[in-house]
């Protein structure tokens, strides 16, 4: 009976601490989650789609541009991201450049819950949203996860694809490297991940994010005020956050499902990719999709790593404008409403 007891007093002991833990966590969340937004506001206007609107951030002329640019992020990521890479760059050599908050992510709505981890589904909001500006065909960045995300629209949507541009893409599942510790996939079941979603997540992101961003740019150096020209924190907030997990959890049976597909692609496409990127292989992934598009060229740039778009913007701009210059006619495009 005393044993008993004695473990009851425990239990209660680890539950009051966890409980004290969490409510720390959730506390410190909330303070995050409010001084991000504030910090990062809607850079640009929004676009109504089915399900909610999606964020946008536009540069370079509204009219007569060589072409329309439009801009796909990667994970943990927004629109900033490739517009303070090469998104500024393309502007400045007389393209309109068009970058979209992935759904659930930056300002855009999540439109459909867990099934817009799909790129597919991303995709045809992302179709809607162009179709809502009067804007394509254009040409499609998409960066690493966003990689996948532009190959949908190219599949599904080719009326709006004048090119393909993707760099260090995720193009089709990430080989096994072992077994998923147990933790980890505890941490990733959707209710616990809700929960840490709104309580650690934020605060112990916060203090790890400069380190995930060394380990992306690597070997290079992270760009100057990358953090906050990026406006990285906004994936510190406990929607996005679950969004990220969500899109990470799902591409893979996506890719499977998309990856037979990848021949019959008739889009000018060019797919440029770093010979020392750790992140996304290009000896994994950008070499075999090039091997699985009809006429696509593999531009591998030695010694740059994942970040491509920031420490190799000229040069991939350069690839941007190669192929611009490759399309049949390019029609100025309406202003953003």
């Amino acid at each position: 009976m005393v044993a008993l007891n004695a473990l009851a007093a425990s239990i209660g002991i680890l539950a009051a601490l966890v409980g004290a833990v969490l409510g720390a966590g959730a506390l410190a969340t909330l303070v995050i989650t409010l001084r991000v937004g504030a910090q990062h506001p809607p850079a640009g206007p929004f676009v109504a789609v089915a399900g909610g609107r999606l964020a946008t951030i536009e540069a370079g002329p509204r009219e007569g541009a060589r072409a329309t640019v439009v801009l796909l992020h990667g994970a943990s990521a927004n629109a900033s991201d490739p517009m303070e890479g090469v998104g500024r760059t393309l502007a400045a050599q007389g393209f309109r450049v068009i970058a979209f908050d992935r759904p659930g992510f930056g300002w855009s709505d999540r439109l459909s819950g867990a099934q817009a981890a799909i790129p597919a589904v991303q995709g045809n909001a992302v179709a809607q949203a162009l179709d809502h500006l009067g804007i394509g065909p254009a040409i499609v960045l998409g960066h690493s996860w966003a990689g996948s995300l532009a190959l949908s629209l190219a599949l599904d949507h080719p009326e709006r694809v004048a090119g393909l541009v993707l760099v260090a893409p995720v193009a089709r599942p990430f080989p096994p490297r072992g077994p998923v510790p147990w933790y980890v996939r505890l941490a990733l079941q959707p209710p616990i991940a809700w929960v840490l979603s709104r309580t650690l997540a934020a605060p112990v992101g916060l203090r790890y994010l400069a380190g995930a961003a060394r380990t992306v740019f690597a070997p290079q150096a992270v760009s100057p005020d990358y953090l906050a020209r990026s406006r990285a924190t906004l994936v510190l907030r406990p929607d996005t956050m679950l969004a990220n997990v969500q899109d990470l959890v799902g591409l893979g049976p996506a890719l499977d499902a998309q990856g037979p597909r990848y021949p019959t692609i008739r889009i000018p496409t060019v797919i440029v990719a770093g010979g020392a990127d750790a992140v996304v292989r290009t000896d994994q992934q950008a070499a075999p999709l090039a091997a699985a598009i009809p006429g696509a060229r593999l531009v591998v740039l030695p010694g740059i790593g994942h970040m491509v778009q920031y420490v190799a913007a000229e040069a991939l701009a350069a690839e941007v404008a190669r192929l611009a210059d490759r399309l049949p006619g390019r029609v100025a495009e309406p202003a953003l409403p």
